[in-house]
């Protein structure tokens, strides 16, 4: 796998101080996408143990909220294998810190029904705390949403939903 860029101290992608990782590869083309770079599969730097070392290393101090997952698009079959080890680690050594997902795949249509049956998509779920699904749609661009670029994107509690069966949204007013 590859990556765009590592930003150490990201107020924009999820509340609070966060590491960002922006992943290489992607397979929407949104129209109007705020970094069409990260499409191609090998842009930017190749995401060795030395970068894993190096999220890791970000995210010690007690400010850091979190992590978030971005690109390109993290859920992209080959990224999501790629990037289990950090979110094993993350887990282990950073269990008081939640990860934020970004992708263009729909929760409902993709990851619970196309991937449903596939093993690392349920591993990478469980890792999850909140997933930002749905394609950038030009049309539909909202400037005034939080942590979102277009009406049709849903802020989703990933274990709250597979808990209850249903979409459960995040609600900023109760964080």
């Amino acid at each position: 796998m590859y990556y765009a860029d590592i930003k150490q101290y990201d107020v924009a992608n999820g509340p609070g101080i966060r590491v960002s990782l922006f992943v290489s590869g992607c397979q929407h083309r949104c129209k109007d996408c705020f970094n069409p770079e990260t499409w191609d599969f090998h842009y930017g730097t190749e995401f060795t143990e030395k970068t894993e070392e190096a999220v890791l290393s970000y995210l010690a101090p007690s400010y850091v909220k979190g992590l978030t997952l971005l690109g390109g698009d993290p859920l992209e079959p080959e990224n999501r294998k790629a990037l289990l080890p950090l979110m094993r680690r993350m887990q282990t050594e950073y269990p008081e810190k939640d990860v934020w997902c970004f992708t263009g795949y729909g929760f409902e249509r993709d990851v619970l029904g196309v991937w449903a049956d596939d093993p690392d998509m349920k591993e990478f779920l469980s890792y999850l705390d909140v997933l930002v699904d749905g394609e950038f749609v030009a049309a539909l661009k909202n400037a005034n949403l939080r942590f979102k670029g277009s009406e049709n994107q849903r802020t989703i509690l990933v274990s709250k939903s597979l808990k209850a069966g249903k979409t459960v949204l995040w609600d900023e007013n109760q964080e």
